[in-house]
């Protein structure tokens, strides 16, 4: 009994030095800080490959997001040797512009059919910290995602840019076939069109109404800092609850809610220096019970460019 117990004293000690030890690493002030476990700034940037759809035409397409760490700042990393895509032909499709917390699916690498069973690789390094990469590959079914309609009908909302014009659904999205043009620090206006084609049981009290798209705006990639202020058109909503009866997030300068699942919505933003860019519509439908980013469903990306001239 005596070994026993001096056995379990033993371990108990270990354990509160292990305790010790581990605060000590993750919990050191550093100058001019508070004492966090996570420091505001300063963290990498971190790849994750949510999974893949199957295409209809044999291909497949695999979706990436990313985890910014800092909770204070976005982060720039332009396409070179700290933001890369292997193999190469594959590479300049990754944002450069990454938001701060967890982005989910937010953008696609398509492999052709006969090359459905290739590995990519998304390369990111941030600052001086250590690479960061993630394999992108089609072979194993647990990460296969479906795109088919979630429990009460939810579906990925249609996209577009122009009357008339291509459509996009999903991850994948559309990249616009034309490209914009403004000066520097000159006012331009984005505008993309949208309808929820989700068919659900109106008798569900849930459903009685139109389930809310909203519209998010942000710089994909781009030399300069993009503004968003808010068109003069856009709808103003001081609260539209979800079909959980929960209020969803305000609208904001770059964020657009249309209530009745369908319509045109606008913003108006600024570059700050010249130079080509990318600026990346999300519609998403997460305000119906089925549809979340956790589930990879259901929302749709539009990717507009634009030059900037001197």
């Amino acid at each position: 009994m005596r070994i026993k117990s001096l056995q379990r004293a033993r371990l108990t000690l270990g354990l509160v030095v292990l305790f010790i030890a581990s605060s000590s690493t993750f919990a050191q002030p550093q100058p001019g800080r508070f004492l966090g476990l996570n420091p505001p700034t300063g963290l990498p940037v971190i790849p994750i490959m949510e999974g893949w759809y199957a295409n209809e035409d044999g291909s497949v397409s695999v979706s990436f997001g990313y985890l910014n760490r800092n909770s204070g700042e976005t982060v720039d990393i332009p396409v070179g040797s700290n933001n890369f895509i292997e193999p190469a032909e594959f590479n300049g499709t990754q944002p450069t512009h990454f938001l701060i917390g967890r982005q989910t699916g937010v953008f696609t690498v398509i492999l052709p059919a006969d090359r459905r069973d290739d590995e990519i690789w998304w390369n990111i390094k941030t600052g001086e910290n250590a690479v960061a990469k993630v394999p992108g590959r089609a072979e194993s079914t647990a990460y296969e995602l479906d795109r088919r309609p979630r429990p009460q009908g939810t579906v990925e909302p249609l996209g577009w840019f122009e009357e008339g014009g291509a459509t996009g659904t999903g991850p994948t999205g559309l990249i616009s076939s034309s490209t914009l043009q403004v000066a520097a620090g000159a006012e331009l206006t984005l505008t993309v069109h949208t309808r929820d084609p989700s068919v659900r049981d109106t008798t569900d009290p849930r459903y009685t109404k139109p389930v809310p798209l909203r519209l998010i705006w942000s710089k994909y990639s781009g030399p300069g800092d993009v503004t968003f202020i808010r068109h003069p058109d856009a709808p103003n909503l001081e609260e539209v609850l979800d079909t959980r009866g929960r209020p969803m997030r305000p609208d904001t300068a770059e964020q657009i809610t249309l209530v009745d699942s369908y319509g045109t919505a606008s913003v108006i933003g600024t570059f700050s220096q010249p130079g080509d860019y990318v600026i990346r519509t999300m519609i998403d439908s997460f305000a119906a019970s089925d549809s979340a980013a956790g589930d990879q469903c259901c929302w749709t990306n539009l990717y507009q460019k634009v030059t900037v001239t001197p």
